[in-house]
């Protein structure tokens, strides 16, 4: 009789630590979770590390078109395609060939 209390108690512990093992793997909060919340964080660090530095850049570029003239010019000719007064321009003349 002790022996079938015996086999049925420990059964029963599997059974309820087999339970708990499931719930720590695929529970809320548990493994899965985990494993996901990492990638999730390497990502934001990521796109942090990369937001960073694009501040960096536009904070030296700002920097620049505060005190740099060369610079000021660059941009101008480059974004906003000006030119100075006395420039000219010349545009090549395409040929067509209908042959």
């Amino acid at each position: 009789m002790t022996t079938i209390k015996q086999n049925f108690l420990l059964s029963f512990v599997m059974v309820v630590i087999f339970f708990f093992f499931l719930m720590i793997i695929f529970g809320d909060k548990g493994l899965a979770d985990l494993n996901m919340l990492k990638k999730t964080k390497e990502s934001m660090a990521e796109k942090n590390e990369s937001v960073t530095q694009e501040n960096i850049s536009l904070y030296r570029s700002i920097k620049r078109l505060k005190t740099d003239p060369v610079f000021i010019e660059n941009v101008a000719r480059q974004e906003l395609h000006m030119i100075r007064a006395n420039e000219l321009i010349f545009k090549p003349v395409r040929e067509w060939n209908f042959e």
